[in-house]
């Protein structure tokens, strides 16, 4: 599913018009990244959380050269699905 269908599928589940799931889900979308930003932590319960990590320096290798280079430290963001979630998906 792409974007497009999503804002279909949303519209029609939501009796919202094409262009008001559009703005929803943009809403959604920026709110996230907004607290991800700000390293909050956001949980919709029943279907997930969203947060960040930090990763640490490490080592790694170019695949090319096979030399090793260092890969810098970087705050990443996370999903990680909620029971219910994973238990629909895994019907």
């Amino acid at each position: 599913m792409n974007k497009a269908e999503l804002i279909s599928s949303i519209a029609e589940k939501s009796n919202l018009t094409k262009k008001d799931a559009e703005s929803a889900l943009k809403g959604f979308v920026e709110s996230i990244e907004e607290a991800l930003e700000k390293r909050e932590k956001v949980q919709l319960v029943g279907f997930g959380t969203f947060e960040t990590r930090d990763r640490a320096e490490r080592k790694g290798r170019n695949p090319r050269s096979k030399e090793e280079i260092t890969i810098p430290a970087s705050t990443v963001p996370v999903f990680k699905a909620g029971k219910e979630f994973k238990e629909r998906v895994n019907k």
